[in-house]
């Protein structure tokens, strides 16, 4: 049986919806993220498994025993918030040991555990500051350790990250990975960040206006998308209107331009039918070979320099797409304006669902 079980969980507030019939099943030391525009429910749904909102309808299964009307102190499970949240007028050490001492551990144990905590985050010589001492990547790390220091069967962190600039972002998702993987334990992180959920997650949960729209492994995610919502908010996507010329071959016809698709749906579509097909910039490139799948005429549109990447857009029919290459320094970029040939794999070519 799975360790965290979310059983048909909705939550109103005032008439409003914040969350529909969620339905989610966490293995023990799985790393789930949430991710989502603001609004859609997911930090709703961190609140509902901490204890901070009760569910207006489903249950809360944790490690067998049912949560979903304990209260948040007696529930076992640490919480990082987005502002840190730190007692302003305690030392870094006090602050890891409040939990500790409201669970009226020995002085001898939580001096050893908070000992053990200053380690594990690298903050060894801090824990006689106080929290205006120290930097906001810091202040998020004695943050995590105080949330740890009780030893949660879960730990929810709640934007975590959305404070700090984007190196210290980048240093510190890395290093929660690192300490979720070591510790083995079962964490939820919401995030509206795209690059942060598809980097550290075991399987990402895709929410949007109380309601999940995808469940996968950020491959899953990112490669297939489930729905339209989730292929245009999870990456930079092409999509353009086309219509199914030839449903057995997986031909598609967009602006007199026949592509040919790999993807199942095309087949379970009439000839005639209009469909909204996508291509990930990624998957284009310059055609050195004719023997592709799909070779494409087209008119270089624009060329954007983005340091490890070189986004180039291309025109092909009426419509125009992204096409991403690696930066190499040693080849020559095409002109704008200039008339070429660009290639992607039938495999690339998908059909998005509503």
């Amino acid at each position: 049986m799975s360790f965290l079980i979310l059983e048909n969980l909705s939550k109103v507030f005032h008439n409003v919806t914040a969350v529909e019939d969620f339905n989610l099943s966490v293995e023990r030391g799985e790393f789930i993220s949430f991710l989502g525009p603001s609004g859609c429910g997911k930090t709703t749904t961190l609140r509902m498994i901490a204890g901070f909102e009760t569910p207006t309808a489903g249950r809360i299964i944790l490690n067998d025993k049912d949560i979903t009307h304990v209260p948040p102190n007696r529930r076992n499970v640490g919480m990082v918030f987005q502002s840190y949240a730190l007692f302003p007028n305690m030392t870094v050490a006090q602050n890891i040991a409040f939990g500790l001492r409201i669970r009226k551990e020995p002085e001898d144990k939580i001096k050893g555990r908070v000992a053990e905590m200053l380690a594990l985050v690298h903050l060894e010589d801090k824990g006689n500051n106080f929290p205006h001492q120290l930097s906001g990547g810091q202040q998020q790390r004695v943050a995590l350790a105080r949330a740890l220091a009780i030893r949660p069967q879960v730990l929810l962190l709640d934007e975590p990250l959305s404070a700090l600039d984007a190196k210290i972002r980048v240093a510190l998702r890395a290093e929660i990975r690192s300490i979720q993987r070591e510790l083995g334990i079962t964490a939820i992180y919401v995030t509206h960040d795209q690059e942060e959920a598809l980097s550290i997650s075991d399987r990402i949960v895709v929410m949007l206006q109380g309601k999940i729209e995808q469940i996968g492994t950020p491959f899953e995610i990112y490669n297939f998308p489930a729905t339209n919502f989730v292929a245009s908010f999870v990456g930079t996507l092409n999509t353009a209107e086309a219509e199914v010329l030839d449903p057995e071959q997986g031909i598609l016809l967009m602006d007199g331009v026949r592509f040919i698709s790999a993807d199942e749906d095309v087949r379970t579509k009439r000839r005639g039918d209009k469909v909204r097909m996508s291509i990930r910039p990624e998957r284009l490139s310059f055609a050195a070979e004719l023997h592709k799948d799909n070779v494409l005429d087209c008119v270089i549109e624009n060329i954007t320099f983005l340091g490890s990447v070189v986004r180039i857009q291309v025109r092909i029919g009426n419509t125009k797409f992204n096409m991403d290459t690696f930066n190499n320094p040693f080849l020559a970029l095409p002109r704008i304006g200039e008339r070429s040939k660009v290639t992607c794999s039938k495999e690339a070519v998908l059909v998005l669902k509503d």
